[in-house]
C-alpha cells in the first residue's frame, strides 16, 4: 500500500482555475490521478479541464466525496484555504504554496490540532504514490511502482532520489515532500513513521537539509522504532555555519544544525548516511538485495 494518497483518493484542487492550478492539474490528470473537481470562489457551477468548479470546499466535498485537497492559492490566502479544507471535511491537505507568512502557519497548525485532517507542506512539491496518484508538482515520468518510500525536505533532491531508485530497479511506494518552511504540517518523523508502518515499503530514503532539528527528531524515532533500513543524505555540507536552506529560510538552531552534526546524530541512530546524493539508490539497493 501507499501512504497519504492512492488510486482511490478523490482529489480537489484549491486555486483550480489559476495558472499554476491549471497547469499542475493538467499534469496530475495526465498521470491518472483521480481529480474530481476544484475550488475557485465565485466560479462555482463552471467547468474547467472537464471537471466541476465549486465556490467552497464544503460544496466540493458534498458533491464529489473528495477526501484530499491540493492548494495552489496565493500566499496571502493560502492559510485560509487550508483551514477551509479541514473545516470542509478533507482528510489530507497538501499545500504547495511558497511564501506563506509564518504567523499565518502558526494559526493553521493550532487550528488543525483537533481536526481529523493532516496537512503536508507548505512550500513543498507534494506527495506522489507511484503509478497511482500524483498530488503535487513532481515530474511523474521518473516514478515506478516499487518498495522504497521517500521523505524529503528538498524538492529537486526528491526527484534525484526517485530517479536513482527507479534506475536500480527498486521503484517507490510513496514520495513525500514535507516542505522547507519553519512550520510544516507533517514533519520528517511523521512521514518516516507513516512509511515505517506501511507493509509495502521495505526501505526508506530520507533527505534533509541544514537548519532546524527535524532530521535529529526523525533519527531518534528510527532508533527506537525502526524496523526497516533508512538511507539518508543531508544537503549543505559546504555551507557556512549558521546558514539555512529552503526558499523561506528555516529556523536557525544550535550546534546540531550543521550537516556534519546531523549526519553524526543519524549515524548514531542506526541510519545509513551517504555523503553524496548520487549514492542514495545504490546504497538502498545494497541494503535491500
Amino acid at each position: 500500500m501507499s501512504v497519504l494518497v492512492n488510486k482511490n483518493s478523490k482529489i480537489i484542487v484549491q486555486g483550480f482555475t489559476g495558472s499554476e492550478g491549471t497547469f499542475h492539474s493538467e499534469q496530475m490528470i495526465a498521470y491518472g490521478t483521480n481529480v474530481v473537481g476544484g475550488v475557485t470562489p465565485g466560479k462555482g457551477g463552471q467547468e474547467h479541464l472537464g471537471k466541476p468548479v465549486f465556490n467552497t470546499v464544503a460544496d466540493a466535498v458534498n458533491d464529489t466525496g473528495a477526501d484530499v485537497s491540493i492548494v495552489f492559492v496565493p500566499p496571502a490566502f493560502a492559510a485560509d484555504a487550508v483551514m477551509e479544507a479541514a473545516e470542509g471535511g478533507i482528510k489530507v491537505v497538501i499545500c504547495i504554496t511558497e511564501g506563506i507568512p509564518v504567523s499565518d502557519m502558526i494559526k493553521v497548525k493550532e487550528y488543525l490540532k483537533d481536526k481529523d485532517c493532516r496537512m503536508v507542506g507548505p512550500n513543498c512539491p507534494g506527495v506522489i504514490s507511484a503509478e497511482e496518484a500524483k498530488v503535487g508538482i513532481m515530474p511523474g515520468f521518473i516514478f515506478k511502482k516499487g518498495n522504497v518510500g521517500i521523505v524529503s525536505k528538498s524538492g529537486t533532491l526528491t526527484y534525484e532520489a526517485v530517479d536513482q531508485v527507479t534506475k536500480v530497479g527498486l521503484g517507490q511506494t510513496t514520495a513525500i515532500g514535507v516542505g522547507g518552511d519553519p512550520i510544516i504540517g507533517t514533519t520528517i518523523k511523521d512521514a518516516v513513521e507513516l512509511l515505517m508502518n506501511d507493509e509495502d515499503t521495505h526501505g526508506i530514503i530520507m533527505i534533509g537539509e541544514i537548519g532546524g532539528n527535524l532530521e535529529a527528531e526523525a533519527g531518534k524515532w528510527i532508533q527506537k522504532n525502526g524496523t526497516k533500513p533508512v538511507v539518508a543524505f543531508i544537503a549543505g555540507d559546504t555551507a557556512p555555519k549558521g546558514r539555512t536552506m529552503g526558499h523561506a529560510g528555516a529556523i536557525v538552531g544550535g550546534d546540531s544544525d550543521t550537516a556534519s552534526a546531523k549526519k553524526e546524530i543519524l549515524r548514531d541512530c542506526g541510519v545509513h548516511v551517504v555523503d553524496s546524493p548520487a549514492d542514495l539508490g545504490t546504497k538502498m539497493a545494497e541494503l535491500l538485495n
